[in-house]
C-alpha cells in the first residue's frame, strides 16, 4: 500500500510523531511525501519519495497520484488556524479522494482510527 504523507508546518512534528506510534501498522506501507515532509520522515528513520514541496506543486502531485490508483491512502495533518497561499491545492488534494474514495486523514484522530479499520 502507498501512503500519502503531508502535513503543514505547524503540523510536522505531530504526523512524525504519529508515524512512530504506529510504526508496526505502517512498517509495510511505502511513502510518498510532500518535500519538507519527507525530510522530517527521513530524519526519523523512514524511507520516503518526496515529491515538491505544498505551495510548490506537491499537493497536486500527490492528487495525481490518488487520481491515478498510486496512492490508497493520505495522511495530511493540516493547520486549521494558518494561512496557506496553497489552500486551493489543499481542497483540490481533498476533492480527489473524495472524487476516488480514498481515506484521507487530517488529524491524528481519524488517522488512527483509519489504521484501526485497516487492521479490522
Amino acid at each position: 500500500m502507498q501512503v500519502a504523507l503531508i502535513a503543514h508546518d505547524g503540523k510536522k512534528a505531530e504526523l512524525v510523531s504519529f508515524v512512530l506510534q504506529n510504526k508496526d501498522v505502517l512498517q509495510s506501507a511505502s511513502f510518498v511525501t510532500t518535500a519538507t515532509t519527507g525530510t522530517h520522515i527521513k530524519q526519523a528513520g523512514f524511507e520516503c519519495r518526496p515529491v515538491l514541496s505544498g505551495p510548490k506543486g506537491g499537493d497536486a502531485q500527490i492528487a495525481a497520484l490518488v487520481a491515478t490508483g498510486e496512492v490508497q491512502l493520505v495522511f495530511f495533518f493540516r493547520d486549521p488556524l494558518g494561512k496557506h497561499p496553497h489552500e486551493p491545492d489543499v481542497q483540490m488534494l481533498m476533492r480527489i479522494c473524495d472524487v476516488h474514495n480514498v481515506p484521507l486523514a487530517t488529524n491524528p484522530a481519524t488517522a488512527s482510527l483509519l489504521l484501526k479499520g485497516l487492521l479490522a
